[in-house]
């Protein structure tokens, strides 16, 4: 049996799902797994568009095999050297001894750190603007340095307008079937999975994914193809909007992100009395996470979509909270800028979180906002703290009135 699906008419999708992969890279935490997506043309000549992780390469040969019906692969386009994608190229090559691998400079060098043979003869390097012919169709590739490895290339089939987009546009989750954006309902179903792909996988390469975006307007797009999740035939506005706003660390929408971290209870309290203060207000676009028990791959993607953050967080051995200050570490190793941060520290002997946290934000980070009104507590939140936390709401009002 196989799972092949028709692209185009000589082109076929080779892709699976991987459900039992519990972190993608070990880190981030895939929950409803990932997917791996691997394309074949049957040209004059035969095209191999990447391949799958170690994990399904069994399923994928059978795919391969199915959908070739007796033909050899002649190429394989190698557009980013991650083992999820390029695992399987040796095995290719032990298939196939005459195929010629296609992909940039560095991709060719990772090829070998990671244990590719191929002779030199059977190795094509190109660059960007580089072209090649398989009969009907013409290919240009362009290369797309660290989106988000330094060998990435993309690969525009002018003959069909398809867009071979490497990691760009993917997404966390599998899929079952319906592999089109189209047969899916992406903004629903999807789009929470994209914002935390792109977020914590390509979000400290902003300016690089600016740069493949420029080149990508010049191309006339009929499809857009990934690495990973659904394939996308239509509605490309949607989704390059979305990595435009990413890619330029714009806010997605205009609302609070309240991050809390607790030790017993105190901090989170007054985490959800300032959230119910903003309601009472008419501010509704809000959302409360505990730092210590939502994995920071969620935190660092709702820190994308939403406008303003509040941390809210104890004082621990004279230093931030430490799930908290790991959130922050990882907003400045993404190179995370233009939000409006708003403190609210507590302490029970030595408070020093809430100055802890601004002088982080401050100086670490980059092009950001701290709103100089500032709540402290000691211990628990209580009446003498009224008027802090209303300054507070006041500012986070007139701040978000400003957007």
């Amino acid at each position: 049996m196989h799972t092949v699906r028709k692209v185009v008419e000589d082109l076929y999708w080779l892709g699976l799902n991987d459900n039992r992969l519990e972190k993608f890279e070990n880190l981030h935490p895939i929950p409803e797994g990932v997917s791996y997506n691997s394309y074949v043309l049957l040209d004059e000549k035969v095209v191999l568009f990447d391949t799958v992780d170690s994990k399904v390469s069994h399923q994928f040969f059978d795919n391969l095999e199915y959908a070739l019906n007796g033909r050899k692969v002649d190429y394989i386009f190698v557009h980013h050297m991650e083992p999820d994608h390029a695992c399987c190229i040796r095995d290719v090559i032990l298939r196939f001894p005459d195929v010629k691998m296609v992909g940039t400079e560095k991709a060719v060098m990772l090829a070998r750190q990671f244990g590719v043979v191929i002779d030199s003869k059977n190795v094509i390097e190109v660059t960007d603007g580089s072209s090649l012919n398989t009969g009907k169709h013409n290919f240009t590739f362009h290369t797309a340095p660290m989106v988000h490895w330094p060998e990435v290339m993309v690969t525009y089939d002018e003959t069909t307008g398809i867009l071979f987009s490497a990691d760009a546009f993917g997404t966390f989750g599998t899929m079952h079937g319906a592999i089109w954006n189209d047969e899916l309902d992406f903004e629903r179903d999807w789009l929470d999975q994209a914002r935390r792909y792109y977020t914590n996988i390509v979000g400290k390469y902003g300016p690089h994914v600016q740069h493949l975006l420029a080149k990508a307007s010049a191309l006339d797009i009929k499809m857009i193809l990934p690495l990973h999740g659904p394939l996308w035939r239509n509605n490309f506005d949607f989704y390059i909007g979305k990595y435009d706003l990413w890619s330029r660390y714009e806010p997605e929408e205009n609302g609070v992100l309240i991050l809390y971290g607790t030790m017993y209870g105190g901090t989170e309290f007054a985490a959800n009395a300032l959230a119910t203060m903003l309601v009472e207000r008419g501010v509704t676009n809000i959302k409360v996470l505990d730092v210590a028990k939502v994995q920071t791959s969620y935190l660092v993607a709702e820190t994308f979509k939403y406008s303003h953050v509040v941390l809210a967080a104890p004082t621990y051995n004279l230093e931030i909270f430490p799930p908290m200050e790991h959130y922050l570490l990882r907003l400045k190793h993404l190179n995370m800028k233009n939000r409006t941060f708003a403190i609210l520290g507590n302490g029970s002997w030595a408070p020093k979180s809430g100055d802890k946290m601004a002088e982080f934000v401050d100086k670490e980070l980059k092009e950001m906002t701290v709103l100089d009104d500032q709540v402290g507590l000691v211990s628990l939140l209580n009446e003498n703290n009224k008027p802090e936390m209303e300054s507070l709401v006041d500012s986070l009002i007139l701040s978000l009135e400003a957007k």
